[in-house]
Protein backbone atom coordinates (compact mmCIF):
# COMPACT_ATOMS: atom_id res chain seq x y z
CA UNK A 1 0.00 0.00 0.00
CA UNK A 2 3.10 2.26 0.30
CA UNK A 3 4.34 3.32 -2.68
CA UNK A 4 7.32 5.13 -1.24
CA UNK A 5 5.68 8.82 -1.42
CA UNK A 6 5.03 10.90 2.10
CA UNK A 7 2.98 13.64 2.83
CA UNK A 8 2.81 16.32 4.50
CA UNK A 9 0.42 17.20 7.64
CA UNK A 10 -1.24 19.37 5.33
CA UNK A 11 -1.76 17.11 2.27
CA UNK A 12 -2.54 14.20 4.38
CA UNK A 13 -5.58 16.98 5.62
CA UNK A 14 -7.10 17.05 2.51
CA UNK A 15 -6.64 13.33 1.85
CA UNK A 16 -8.82 12.60 4.92
CA UNK A 17 -11.10 15.29 5.64
CA UNK A 18 -9.69 15.75 9.00
CA UNK A 19 -8.08 19.07 10.08
CA UNK A 20 -4.03 19.02 10.32
CA UNK A 21 -4.90 20.21 14.34
CA UNK A 22 -6.93 16.79 14.43
CA UNK A 23 -4.23 14.55 12.69
CA UNK A 24 -1.24 16.36 14.76
CA UNK A 25 -3.24 15.41 17.96
CA UNK A 26 -3.70 11.87 16.92
CA UNK A 27 0.63 12.04 15.93
CA UNK A 28 1.54 13.38 19.33
CA UNK A 29 -1.06 10.45 20.75
CA UNK A 30 1.18 7.94 18.71
CA UNK A 31 -2.01 6.69 17.04
CA UNK A 32 -0.50 7.19 13.71
CA UNK A 33 3.41 8.01 13.36
CA UNK A 34 5.55 9.98 10.79
CA UNK A 35 7.30 7.96 8.80
CA UNK A 36 10.06 10.80 8.15
CA UNK A 37 10.76 14.27 8.45
CA UNK A 38 11.60 16.93 6.45
CA UNK A 39 14.91 19.07 6.80
CA UNK A 40 13.22 21.82 8.68
CA UNK A 41 11.43 19.09 11.03
CA UNK A 42 7.94 18.58 9.87
CA UNK A 43 6.30 15.54 9.83
CA UNK A 44 5.79 13.29 6.86
CA UNK A 45 3.57 10.38 6.19
CA UNK A 46 3.08 7.41 4.05
CA UNK A 47 0.33 6.31 2.24
CA UNK A 48 -1.03 4.21 4.69
CA UNK A 49 -1.43 6.69 7.15
CA UNK A 50 -4.40 7.58 5.28
CA UNK A 51 -5.50 4.29 5.65
CA UNK A 52 -4.91 4.29 9.48
CA UNK A 53 -6.98 8.09 9.70
CA UNK A 54 -10.06 6.72 7.78
CA UNK A 55 -10.18 3.67 10.33
CA UNK A 56 -9.38 5.89 13.52
CA UNK A 57 -12.28 7.86 12.24
CA UNK A 58 -14.90 6.04 12.24
CA UNK A 59 -14.24 4.31 15.12
CA UNK A 60 -13.76 8.01 17.29
CA UNK A 61 -17.48 8.54 15.12
CA UNK A 62 -19.04 4.98 16.85
CA UNK A 63 -17.67 6.19 20.39
CA UNK A 64 -14.81 4.68 20.86
CA UNK A 65 -12.24 6.29 23.25
CA UNK A 66 -8.69 6.53 22.34
CA UNK A 67 -6.91 4.20 23.95
CA UNK A 68 -8.94 1.50 22.73
CA UNK A 69 -8.55 2.84 19.30
CA UNK A 70 -4.53 2.82 19.65
CA UNK A 71 -4.64 -0.68 20.64
CA UNK A 72 -6.93 -1.64 17.51
CA UNK A 73 -4.53 0.30 14.97
CA UNK A 74 -1.61 -1.45 17.19
CA UNK A 75 -3.23 -4.71 16.19
CA UNK A 76 -3.72 -5.86 19.93
CA UNK A 77 -7.23 -5.91 19.50
CA UNK A 78 -9.13 -7.22 16.31
CA UNK A 79 -11.70 -5.44 15.45
CA UNK A 80 -14.44 -8.06 16.12
CA UNK A 81 -13.35 -8.11 19.84
CA UNK A 82 -13.65 -4.21 19.95
CA UNK A 83 -17.11 -4.36 17.96
CA UNK A 84 -18.09 -6.72 20.73
CA UNK A 85 -17.01 -4.84 23.75
CA UNK A 86 -18.00 -1.79 22.64
CA UNK A 87 -21.77 -3.00 21.98
CA UNK A 88 -22.08 -4.83 25.25
CA UNK A 89 -21.36 -0.95 26.49
CA UNK A 90 -23.46 0.70 24.17
CA UNK A 91 -26.21 -1.75 25.82
CA UNK A 92 -25.57 -0.66 29.16
CA UNK A 93 -25.61 2.76 27.88
CA UNK A 94 -29.40 2.39 26.12
CA UNK A 95 -30.61 0.39 28.71
CA UNK A 96 -29.37 3.77 31.29
CA UNK A 97 -31.17 5.95 28.60
CA UNK A 98 -34.45 4.21 28.11
CA UNK A 99 -35.02 3.94 32.42
CA UNK A 100 -34.59 7.42 32.27
CA UNK A 101 -36.94 7.98 29.13
CA UNK A 102 -39.34 5.94 30.94
CA UNK A 103 -39.09 7.83 34.41
CA UNK A 104 -39.07 11.09 32.97
CA UNK A 105 -42.44 10.02 30.47
CA UNK A 106 -43.77 9.31 33.37
CA UNK A 107 -43.39 12.45 35.24
CA UNK A 108 -44.61 14.35 32.34
CA UNK A 109 -47.73 12.79 32.85
CA UNK A 110 -48.15 13.00 37.03
CA UNK A 111 -46.76 16.25 38.03
CA UNK A 112 -44.98 14.02 40.91
CA UNK A 113 -43.19 15.83 43.82
CA UNK A 114 -39.49 16.02 44.09
CA UNK A 115 -39.50 13.20 46.21
CA UNK A 116 -41.77 11.67 44.02
CA UNK A 117 -39.39 12.41 41.21
CA UNK A 118 -36.69 10.81 43.39
CA UNK A 119 -38.56 7.44 44.20
CA UNK A 120 -39.44 6.89 40.23
CA UNK A 121 -35.68 7.00 39.64
CA UNK A 122 -34.99 4.93 42.23
CA UNK A 123 -37.30 1.98 41.65
CA UNK A 124 -36.71 2.11 37.43
CA UNK A 125 -32.97 1.78 38.11
CA UNK A 126 -33.16 -1.22 41.09
CA UNK A 127 -31.07 -4.40 40.18
CA UNK A 128 -33.01 -7.51 39.89
CA UNK A 129 -32.12 -8.60 43.54
CA UNK A 130 -33.34 -5.56 45.01
CA UNK A 131 -36.75 -5.88 42.71
CA UNK A 132 -37.21 -9.29 44.24
CA UNK A 133 -36.43 -8.16 48.02
CA UNK A 134 -39.29 -5.53 47.62
CA UNK A 135 -41.51 -8.10 45.89
CA UNK A 136 -40.83 -10.56 48.60
CA UNK A 137 -41.64 -7.96 50.87
CA UNK A 138 -45.11 -6.70 50.09
CA UNK A 139 -46.04 -10.71 49.60
CA UNK A 140 -44.35 -11.39 52.73
CA UNK A 141 -47.06 -8.48 54.34
CA UNK A 142 -50.24 -10.26 52.32
CA UNK A 143 -49.24 -14.15 53.35
CA UNK A 144 -46.72 -14.45 55.85
CA UNK A 145 -48.22 -17.21 58.33
CA UNK A 146 -51.22 -17.41 56.18
CA UNK A 147 -50.19 -21.10 55.01
CA UNK A 148 -52.72 -23.57 54.47
CA UNK A 149 -51.74 -26.28 52.23
CA UNK A 150 -50.21 -25.16 48.43
CA UNK A 151 -52.95 -22.67 47.80
CA UNK A 152 -50.83 -19.38 49.02
CA UNK A 153 -47.63 -20.45 47.40
CA UNK A 154 -50.13 -20.43 44.20
CA UNK A 155 -51.65 -17.21 44.95
CA UNK A 156 -48.32 -15.49 46.04
CA UNK A 157 -46.87 -17.11 42.83
CA UNK A 158 -49.88 -14.93 40.74
CA UNK A 159 -48.63 -11.92 42.12
CA UNK A 160 -45.20 -12.47 41.21
CA UNK A 161 -44.13 -9.46 38.80
CA UNK A 162 -41.12 -10.77 36.46
CA UNK A 163 -39.56 -7.69 34.74
CA UNK A 164 -38.18 -9.61 31.37
CA UNK A 165 -34.03 -8.52 30.73
CA UNK A 166 -35.63 -7.07 27.73
CA UNK A 167 -38.45 -5.15 28.97
CA UNK A 168 -39.80 -2.80 26.58
CA UNK A 169 -40.74 0.76 28.26
CA UNK A 170 -44.10 -0.50 28.78
CA UNK A 171 -43.18 -3.01 30.72
CA UNK A 172 -40.38 -1.04 33.03
CA UNK A 173 -43.05 2.08 33.25
CA UNK A 174 -45.63 -0.71 34.66
CA UNK A 175 -43.09 -2.20 37.11
CA UNK A 176 -42.14 1.40 38.91
CA UNK A 177 -46.05 2.11 39.28
CA UNK A 178 -46.93 -1.72 40.66
CA UNK A 179 -43.34 -0.79 42.90
CA UNK A 180 -45.51 2.08 44.16
CA UNK A 181 -48.88 0.26 44.40
CA UNK A 182 -46.67 -2.62 46.57
CA UNK A 183 -45.44 -0.04 48.50
CA UNK A 184 -48.85 1.72 50.10
CA UNK A 185 -49.41 0.57 53.68
CA UNK A 186 -53.39 0.94 52.66
CA UNK A 187 -52.62 -1.34 49.77
CA UNK A 188 -50.80 -3.75 52.05
CA UNK A 189 -53.46 -3.59 54.59
CA UNK A 190 -56.31 -4.40 52.03
CA UNK A 191 -54.62 -7.12 51.00
CA UNK A 192 -53.91 -8.96 53.86
CA UNK A 193 -57.31 -8.58 54.95
CA UNK A 194 -58.60 -10.24 51.90
CA UNK A 195 -55.63 -12.95 52.07
CA UNK A 196 -56.54 -13.95 55.94
CA UNK A 197 -60.77 -14.28 54.63
CA UNK A 198 -59.77 -16.35 52.45
CA UNK A 199 -57.46 -18.63 54.55
CA UNK A 200 -60.59 -18.85 57.23
CA UNK A 201 -62.75 -20.29 53.81
CA UNK A 202 -59.49 -23.04 53.44
CA UNK A 203 -60.16 -26.24 54.80
CA UNK A 204 -58.10 -27.62 58.24
CA UNK A 205 -57.82 -30.42 56.37
CA UNK A 206 -55.03 -30.07 53.83
CA UNK A 207 -55.44 -32.88 51.54
CA UNK A 208 -59.69 -31.61 51.27
CA UNK A 209 -60.18 -29.44 48.28
CA UNK A 210 -60.62 -25.51 48.62
CA UNK A 211 -64.28 -23.69 48.75
CA UNK A 212 -64.70 -21.50 45.89
CA UNK A 213 -63.25 -18.13 45.42
CA UNK A 214 -66.18 -15.83 46.03
CA UNK A 215 -64.86 -12.91 44.10
CA UNK A 216 -64.93 -15.24 41.21
CA UNK A 217 -68.48 -16.55 42.29
CA UNK A 218 -69.15 -13.02 42.13
CA UNK A 219 -68.26 -12.64 38.63
CA UNK A 220 -69.87 -15.49 37.53
CA UNK A 221 -73.34 -14.21 39.08
CA UNK A 222 -73.12 -10.67 38.99
CA UNK A 223 -71.22 -10.32 35.67
CA UNK A 224 -74.07 -10.93 33.29
CA UNK A 225 -76.50 -7.93 35.58
CA UNK A 226 -74.36 -5.48 34.92
CA UNK A 227 -73.82 -6.40 31.38
CA UNK A 228 -77.60 -6.01 30.98
CA UNK A 229 -77.32 -2.51 32.79
CA UNK A 230 -79.70 -3.85 36.19
CA UNK A 231 -79.41 -1.39 38.72
CA UNK A 232 -78.56 -2.91 41.72
CA UNK A 233 -81.37 -1.03 43.77
CA UNK A 234 -83.86 -2.53 40.86
CA UNK A 235 -86.65 -5.83 41.95
CA UNK A 236 -84.88 -7.51 38.87
CA UNK A 237 -81.47 -7.04 40.90
CA UNK A 238 -83.41 -9.16 43.88
CA UNK A 239 -83.14 -12.65 42.35
CA UNK A 240 -79.28 -11.80 41.47
CA UNK A 241 -78.66 -11.01 44.98
CA UNK A 242 -80.23 -13.96 46.33
CA UNK A 243 -78.74 -16.68 44.45
CA UNK A 244 -75.18 -14.57 45.48
CA UNK A 245 -76.21 -14.92 48.79
CA UNK A 246 -77.41 -18.54 48.69
CA UNK A 247 -74.20 -19.19 46.64
CA UNK A 248 -71.73 -17.94 48.60
CA UNK A 249 -73.67 -18.60 52.09
CA UNK A 250 -73.48 -22.78 51.22
CA UNK A 251 -69.98 -22.59 49.71
CA UNK A 252 -68.65 -21.42 52.34
CA UNK A 253 -70.51 -23.27 55.23
CA UNK A 254 -73.10 -20.31 56.28
CA UNK A 255 -76.26 -21.56 55.21
CA UNK A 256 -78.11 -20.79 58.46
CA UNK A 257 -76.62 -17.39 58.89
CA UNK A 258 -79.49 -15.55 59.73
CA UNK A 259 -77.94 -12.06 58.33
CA UNK A 260 -76.40 -13.79 55.15
CA UNK A 261 -76.21 -10.67 53.66
CA UNK A 262 -74.13 -8.76 56.29
CA UNK A 263 -71.63 -11.05 56.07
CA UNK A 264 -71.52 -11.22 52.31
CA UNK A 265 -71.15 -7.43 52.28
CA UNK A 266 -68.53 -7.11 55.00
CA UNK A 267 -66.36 -9.53 52.65
CA UNK A 268 -67.06 -8.07 49.09
CA UNK A 269 -66.50 -4.30 50.95
CA UNK A 270 -63.09 -5.39 52.08
CA UNK A 271 -62.39 -6.46 48.53
CA UNK A 272 -63.60 -3.46 46.87
CA UNK A 273 -60.61 -1.70 46.37
CA UNK A 274 -60.25 -0.39 42.34
CA UNK A 275 -56.17 -0.64 42.99
CA UNK A 276 -56.63 -4.44 43.20
CA UNK A 277 -57.60 -4.42 39.49
CA UNK A 278 -54.55 -2.01 38.72
CA UNK A 279 -52.18 -4.27 40.38
CA UNK A 280 -53.16 -6.69 38.53
CA UNK A 281 -53.76 -4.74 34.86
CA UNK A 282 -50.10 -3.61 35.77
CA UNK A 283 -48.97 -7.68 36.34
CA UNK A 284 -50.71 -8.89 33.33
CA UNK A 285 -48.46 -6.15 31.47
CA UNK A 286 -45.10 -6.97 33.29
CA UNK A 287 -45.08 -10.61 32.75
CA UNK A 288 -46.87 -10.74 29.41
CA UNK A 289 -50.07 -11.95 30.08
CA UNK A 290 -53.29 -11.24 28.68
CA UNK A 291 -55.34 -8.14 30.36
CA UNK A 292 -57.38 -9.55 33.15
CA UNK A 293 -61.04 -8.75 33.29
CA UNK A 294 -61.74 -5.57 35.62
CA UNK A 295 -63.79 -7.36 38.63
CA UNK A 296 -64.39 -3.70 40.38
CA UNK A 297 -67.74 -2.90 38.36
CA UNK A 298 -68.72 -6.53 39.74
CA UNK A 299 -67.97 -5.99 43.50
CA UNK A 300 -69.56 -2.45 43.45
CA UNK A 301 -72.34 -3.38 41.96
CA UNK A 302 -72.70 -6.49 44.58
CA UNK A 303 -71.70 -3.92 47.39
CA UNK A 304 -74.35 -1.58 46.59
CA UNK A 305 -77.22 -4.03 46.25
CA UNK A 306 -76.12 -5.54 49.69
CA UNK A 307 -76.22 -2.85 51.46
CA UNK A 308 -79.31 -1.60 50.05
CA UNK A 309 -81.20 -5.30 51.17
CA UNK A 310 -79.24 -4.99 54.59
CA UNK A 311 -80.78 -1.73 55.18
CA UNK A 312 -84.23 -3.29 54.67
Amino acid sequence: MNDGTLYSIGELAQRTGLTVKTIRFYSDRGIVEPADRTHAGYRLYALDTVARLALVRTLRELGLGLAMIRRVVDQELTLSEVAAEHAAALDAQISILRLRRVVLAAAATREPTPEEMQLMHQLATLSETERRRLVDDFLNSVFEGLHRGSYHAAARRSMTPELPDSATDEQVRAWVELAELSMDPDFRATERRLAEDHAADLPDDAPAPPRPDMIAMVRDLVGPAVARGISPDSPRADPVVAALTAHCALAHGRPDDAEPHRWLLHRLEAASDPRRDEYFRLLALINGWPTPERLTPVIDWSVTALRIRAAR
